[in-house]
């Protein structure tokens, strides 16, 4: 049910998406304006990307998903009217597109969120790779709908349609009763939790390699889909139906390499995947270029959708294994702010080289580009720092406490006392550097350790949360991971007992009533 949700409600996207493209077409003859339509429909993932996944982490899943689709649908029925009226300028379009964009910032993070809860790791990657269908088989029915509909009705009834659909998705959902998890805890704040999300992206090594390669290649990949509406116009007997027709080749080559994909993934890494995709898809955009008509653009549109789904599945698949449940919307979420950030940025950096040169010149110089990217990233890899196993584990209890605690009391000052062989302190220390960035990841506000300068053999490792019910949270989110570098760090420890754990709580000082001989 949700994947067929899904693929209507990408199938509104590119509806909407081609529409616009093509509507902007004639209201101006300016490349940079119709690049722009790519730019303000993803630009809003970027802006919004990070808020909308912090909410789909502390709200009910099910419902935002059922928002965010009567949210499109507003949009559309709203551009429908503006049409219909005569009122349109590029201006506003661009500014109708953006708010039809800040739907998909709102749904993307909370879909990619379901999609772990609803299938076992282990079939995480077909099931993403089954998502990549979705995505292409709206990229091959969303522009060939919107082709015919705008042949025989015109644009606004494309927003019509979008608007119908999304109605009857927002609806469709509303039947799914999804199983909630009981929480022990309050949900985390708003604020604070897009602290926490972004805090955890910054301290994992294998997300910064996914960020940085989906950055690069799309960057470099945006250009031939931002520039293929004047593309179409330019080749023999060029219309809306050549411009559809590029598009659906797109997706059909997108959909057959997401078939083949498991055998791929056994012939290569997904490092080769995203190096050898990126320099395909680079090669495919200069033959476009000079494709004199749609006969030979076509089957080479083809080969550039089957690049295009390698390095996205295997980027996905790298970012959704890096990243455990309670912060996946947020995680996916920076993903999406980062590919749909470089597609705006490529979108308007390759439209302005082309009104400043002309469109071939453009496209050439994407290839280009992405050249270099591959070349340049090529000792940043996606599998070299292994794969953690972020199964949440129950470990580690919550402590006791002598008397109830303020849920909201804090900052909470911890500290935890080891003995260590001086002779293994290089080691140890190594340890704890990655004990760092793990409290980091949880979500502490601060971490630093400590050697005693009158007993080489005495560490403290000290770390702040920002409450007591955050401190909590930390024990929630312990993975198997985590629970393997615990070992690590208590096999450095010699004293008879085990490392000595004190929490302590911040308390509120009037410093005006403090005497001079207090201060």
């Amino acid at each position: 049910m949700l994947w067929v949700t899904w693929l209507t409600a990408n199938v509104c996207m590119w509806m909407n998406d081609v529409a616009a493209a093509w509507l902007m077409t004639s209201l101006t003859t300016s490349p940079v304006m119709v690049a722009l339509v790519q730019s303000a429909s993803t630009l809003p993932v970027f802006l919004l990307g990070l808020p909308s996944g912090a909410l789909a982490d502390i709200l009910d899943r099910r419902r935002y998903f059922i928002v965010t689709q009567f949210w499109v649908a507003a949009v559309a029925l709203l551009v429908c009217v503006v049409v219909l009226s005569d009122g349109m300028s590029a201006p506003l379009l661009l500014a109708l597109t953006f708010a039809n964009g800040m739907g998909l910032a709102m749904r993307w993070p909370v879909f990619a969120a379901l999609v772990p809860e609803l299938v076992p790791r282990p079939q995480l990657p077909a099931a993403l790779a089954l998502n990549g269908v979705s995505m292409n088989a709206s990229r091959i029915i969303g522009p060939l709908v919107a082709g015919a509909v705008i042949a025989s009705f015109g644009s606004a009834y494309v927003f019509v349609l979008n608007a119908v659909l999304s109605v009857v998705c927002g609806f469709v959902i509303r039947r799914w009763q999804r199983e909630q998890k009981p929480r022990a805890l309050p949900g985390e704040r708003f604020f604070g939790a897009m602290r926490v999300g972004v805090q955890h992206v910054r301290q994992s090594q294998r997300m910064h390699a996914v960020l940085l390669r989906i950055s690069l290649f799309f960057l470099q990949a945006s250009a031939l889909q931002a520039l293929l509406p004047l593309l179409a116009k330019r080749m023999d007997g060029g219309g809306a139906g050549t411009f559809t027709l590029l598009l659906a080749g797109l997706g059909v080559g997108a959909i057959a390499a997401a078939l083949y994909l498991p055998r791929l993934r056994g012939l290569m890494t997904r490092d080769q995947l995203v190096q050898r995709g990126s320099l395909v898809q680079a090669a495919a955009t200069v033959v476009v270029a000079f494709s004199p008509n749609v006969y030979l653009a076509l089957p080479v549109m083809v080969i550039a959708g089957m690049a295009w789904i390698s390095v996205a599945n295997s980027l996905t698949v790298s970012a959704q294994l890096a990243l455990p449940d309670w912060v996946r919307a947020r995680g996916m979420s920076i993903y999406q702010m980062a590919l749909m950030g470089s597609s705006a940025m490529g979108a308007a950096l390759w439209g302005q080289v082309a009104s400043l040169s002309d469109l071939r010149t453009a496209l050439v110089g994407s290839a280009l580009f992405g050249l270099v990217a591959v070349v340049a990233a090529r000792r940043v890899t996606l599998e070299g720092v292994g794969e953690e196993d972020l199964t949440p584990s129950h470990s580690i209890k919550s402590p006791p406490t002598a008397e109830p605690v303020d849920p909201d009391a804090g900052p909470v000052l911890v500290t935890i006392e080891y003995r260590i062989d001086p002779a293994h302190a290089v080691e140890f220390r190594a340890v704890m550097e990655e004990t760092r960035r793990a409290r980091l990841r949880q979500g502490a506000l601060s971490w630093e350790l400590f050697r005693d300068t009158a007993d080489p053999s005495r560490y403290i490792e000290y770390l702040l949360d920002e409450s007591w019910v955050d401190h909590l949270r930390r024990f929630d989110r312990f993975t198997a991971a985590d629970d393997a570098l615990r070992a690590r760090r208590l096999r450095f420890h010699i004293g008879d007992q085990p490392p000595l754990v004190t929490r302590c709580i911040a308390q509120p000082v009037d410093a005006r009533r403090a005497s001079p001989q207090e201060s």
